[in-house]
């Protein structure tokens, strides 16, 4: 695991997409338990290195309702986006991940994990992706129905506060899908 992690933070193969040049950020363990399967870092996490180091991944944590160690200790949680690398700013936020990291990386990383308990997929992206026809016809549908995805994949909604006022519109999310969410992790992680 610790040559295909050198592998990957020194990948270059979408440098010529990345306005901010390549910085892959991933960690995981043979011995993870979760896995976070996410879109790709933001601005924040490009600077420090740190995954999820901004308020998407406060919120993150929060729904997850565990704390920065447990979230940080590779040995319980994997963090593999589907571009591990800043896609750098769009129009109306950044720029979807880049399409080489899944199908270059994805596999060779989940094949070393040896018992992942449950593998979050967070947003529209990596549900596509892990998903496929399976996937709802739109995100919260897909989020709505959870549980046709337990007990391997649990679906996410992206926790950026841009989802503010899709969280309002939607509060069976909180009520439902994160109490849900906060049973599994506890039963994992304990």
């Amino acid at each position: 695991m610790d040559s295909l992690l050198c592998d990957i933070r020194a990948c270059t193969i979408c440098e010529k997409l990345l306005e901010a040049g390549p910085r892959p950020i991933v960690s995981a363990h043979p011995k993870s338990k979760i896995i976070i399967i996410g879109q790709a870092p933001g601005s924040i996490v490009h600077r420090t290195g740190i995954p999820w180091d901004d308020k998407s991944g406060i919120n993150l944590r929060q729904w997850m309702g565990i704390d920065d160690a447990t979230f940080y200790d590779a040995k319980r949680v994997a963090i593999i986006p589907m571009g591990f690398c800043y896609p750098g700013r769009g129009k109306s936020g950044d720029n979807p991940p880049t399409k080489e990291c899944a199908p270059t990386w994805h596999r060779l990383l989940l094949g070393q994990i040896e018992n992942p308990r449950l593998i979050l997929l967070i947003g529209k992206y990596a549900q596509d992706y892990y998903l496929g026809n399976q996937s709802k016809r739109t995100l919260t549908e897909t989020v709505k129905n959870y549980q046709d995805y337990l007990p391997q994949y649990f679906v996410l909604p992206h926790p950026s506060p841009r989802n503010n006022i899709w969280q309002s519109k939607n509060p069976w999310f909180k009520k439902e899908v994160v109490t849900a969410l906060q049973q599994q992790i506890s039963k994992i992680i304990k």
